[in-house]
């Protein structure tokens, strides 16, 4: 295993997986820390846990377990991937999971980097931007769970650890200056090439921690030192049946925009009413539905109605609320034979995962960057799953999805 990935959630752990796949590498997705001698046959694994939000010594004792397995099965670098926004709670968890890592390792440096170009995030003097905006200026900085107000990411990961934080900045990558010399390093990196330099320059000299694009580069990286073999082709598996459906919680602008473009039958989850009558309403109206229209289920709001929600019931039980209920109709919809799955949100996407018993996925082609297909088994069905975080994708990304996966 040339390298062992821990990503905090799941539709992470998918991005991840795509763009690797993208880089002809072969991977392996679990979904939480096997509880056996799991046998792997991959040259990258990935253990999607569900740790952002969680408190600090939870979130860094379930990393250090999937840290522990991945050593056990030969990994030969870790990688820790946390979301392009690098949001987390106050006082964690990207810091303290990390400085974990580090003793695992013996790393005495660990290299931090969210940049994902190609999806417009860049960090430049240490600052996170997305597009032309500043992270804390931009629509992301409202995340529900984990809002982002501060886009200085040498202060948000001073507060986070017990040791120095240092820049690295673009001008001193680009012209092979070495790190600074303390323990936890922000990267700035603007194109895709400023990954790539990042790789070549710190490849096992670092435990390497960031978003899913900073992993691109490390396949090609792989090959040209003679590790890695040729890259490999993606394929969809057989007996996948037609009938799909949409389901979302994310409440990010860019998921409420592609609900708006989104040309099918659409039931819109209320919270407060969920509270009082259940799911049964819902099934209801998804019973009354021709499932060849891929009709969509949604719980998403601006940030003022997540805000009246939270107010009314609490921010962790509104959240639980949405997650159970989706995962609970996601194992309904499988049962009446509905096999592809398109799902907006982290949080919601391991809800509905967990909820269907899946394992283990299959990372297949990317519908756009950073979310893929991906494939499992259910119940004894085969399922088709995209596992999309709720910032990703274009504006008609569900329809692009559905139809990728037609051909």
């Amino acid at each position: 295993m040339k390298l062992g990935c821990i990503a905090d959630d799941f539709t992470g752990a998918t991005d991840l997986g795509g763009l690797l796949v993208r880089a002809g590498a072969k991977v392996t997705l679990l979904l939480g820390v096997p509880d056996n001698e799991q046998a792997v046959d991959a040259d990258f694994v990935i253990i999607a846990l569900k740790c952002r939000t969680k408190p600090r010594d939870q979130a860094v004792a379930e990393a250090e377990q999937a840290a522990r397995w991945l050593l056990a099965h030969g990994a030969e670098q870790l990688y820790w991937k946390y979301c392009s926004t690098f949001d987390s709670t106050d006082d964690g968890n990207i810091g303290p999971i990390a400085q974990r890592l580090m003793a695992l390792t013996g790393h005495s440096q660990a290299l931090y980097c969210p940049a994902f170009p190609e999806n417009g995030r860049s960090v430049f003097k240490g600052h996170l931007f997305v597009g032309d905006q500043l992270l804390s200026e931009s629509p992301l900085k409202d995340h529900p769970l984990t809002p982002m107000r501060d886009a200085n990411l040498v202060r948000v990961l001073s507060a986070q650890v017990s040791e120095a934080v240092g820049l690295w900045q673009r001008s001193e990558i680009v012209t092979n200056q070495p790190l600074p010399s303390v323990a936890h390093v922000i990267a700035d990196a603007v194109e895709f090439s400023d990954l790539e330099a990042i790789v070549q320059q710190t490849w096992s000299r670092v435990l390497l921690t960031g978003g899913s694009a900073l992993a691109l580069p490390v396949p090609a990286h792989l090959r040209a030192l003679g590790e890695l073999g040729q890259a490999q082709s993606s394929v969809v598996p057989d007996g996948l049946g037609p009938k799909a459906v949409v389901l979302a919680g994310s409440c990010s602008a860019q998921t409420r925009l592609q609900i708006q473009r989104y040309s099918a039958p659409s039931f819109r989850i209320e919270p407060l009413a969920l509270m009082e009558q259940g799911i049964e309403p819902i099934w209801d109206w998804f019973e009354q539905q021709a499932l060849n229209t891929a009709p969509i289920i949604f719980a998403s709001d601006d940030p003022d109605g997540v805000s009246r929600v939270q107010k009314a019931i609490g921010r962790e039980k509104a959240g639980a609320l949405i997650e159970e209920a989706l995962a609970q109709l996601a194992v309904k919809m499988r049962d009446v034979g509905v096999a592809r799955f398109v799902i907006a949100g982290g949080e919601t996407s391991g809800a509905v995962a967990k909820a269907l018993g899946i394992s283990t996925l299959q990372v297949g082609a990317e519908i756009c960057a950073g979310v893929p297909w991906t494939f499992a088994q259910s119940s004894g069905q085969t399922l088709a799953l995209a596992l999309k975080s709720g910032n990703f994708g274009g504006p008609n990304f569900f329809n692009d999805a559905l139809e990728s996966l037609n051909g």
